[in-house]
């Protein structure tokens, strides 16, 4: 192994659906359409050497998932991300890369920031619901596992969650405007929530669950969700960072020739 590549790709618009085994192959063809000189695990059966960061359920878009590539030459951040970019579907767009320069990236994805599209719903019912969810300190909900049904606090991993404007295609390349568009009907309350990764995790729907609890919010239609952005949480003003930004800092401190590739 020569060189690590830390990307940020999407899942937009009917690819939201992708698995994430579906999103895994289409990787793989790309990378092999892009001649990318990828690393290779030892043993009978070797693969390339990809590590996926804390994906997205199935049936949520996002903006912000993460995915290493182990190289076996050196290649620049942007050229690779672009070729990818072209040999993935529309829809799966690598919209940012860094050169690994720093480790545990993993450990710096502390937080998730979600768009909650509740249509048909009118946003001053959901505006008291979230009052009524954010009073209490804990709130427990049900989730069917593998293991059986699981009972967990939704409440405790919240730090944020307000009805507010859509934030899903603002400043974001390569989505179209009419995905921003709130379909006509009784009204579309958009939630922002601010959610700690904890575990057990929990998700979007674990707190649409929650407010059914507390304030008997029913929705019509399921939510249309779509995670803006994961990363390390400011403790102070709650805000979620740029998980590129330690690897930044250190290419811009450390000259590309004179740096060696950091442990991950």
């Amino acid at each position: 192994m020569v060189q690590r590549i830390r990307l940020r790709y999407t899942k937009r618009g009917r690819l939201c659906f992708t698995s994430h085994r579906d999103f895994q192959r289409a990787l793989e063809r790309a990378l092999r359409r892009s001649a990318v000189p990828m690393a290779y695990s030892a043993g009978f059966s070797p693969h390339p050497r990809i590590s996926f960061a804390n994906a997205a359920s199935t049936g949520s878009a996002s903006e912000a998932e993460y995915v290493e590539l182990a190289l076996s030459a050196w290649c620049d951040p942007e050229l690779l991300r672009a070729q990818l970019d072209e040999s993935l579907p529309i829809g799966l767009d690598v919209i940012d890369a860094v050169e690994v320069r720093t480790p545990n990236f993993t450990e710096r994805l502390e937080a998730s920031v979600w768009e909650l599209r509740l249509q048909d719903v009118d946003p001053e019912e959901v505006r008291s619901a979230v009052a009524a969810f954010l009073a209490q300190e804990s709130v427990e909900v049900q989730r069917q596992t593998k293991n059986g049904v699981r009972t967990f606090d939704a409440r405790g991993a919240v730090v944020a969650l307000e009805v507010t404007e859509s934030q899903v295609g603002a400043g974001l390349s390569g989505l179209p405007e009419s995905s921003t568009d709130i379909p006509a009907g009784r009204g579309c309350a958009i939630l922002r929530l601010v959610v700690r990764h904890v575990t057990p995790a929990v998700r979007p729907d674990d707190v649409l669950s929650g407010l059914r609890v507390t304030a008997d919010l029913a929705l019509p239609v399921p939510a249309g969700v779509t995670r803006l952005a994961q990363g390390p949480l400011d403790e102070e003003s709650g805000a979620v960072t740029d998980p590129f930004a330690p690897d930044r800092g250190a290419a811009e401190a450390l000259p590309t020739e004179a740096a060696e590739p950091q442990p991950v």
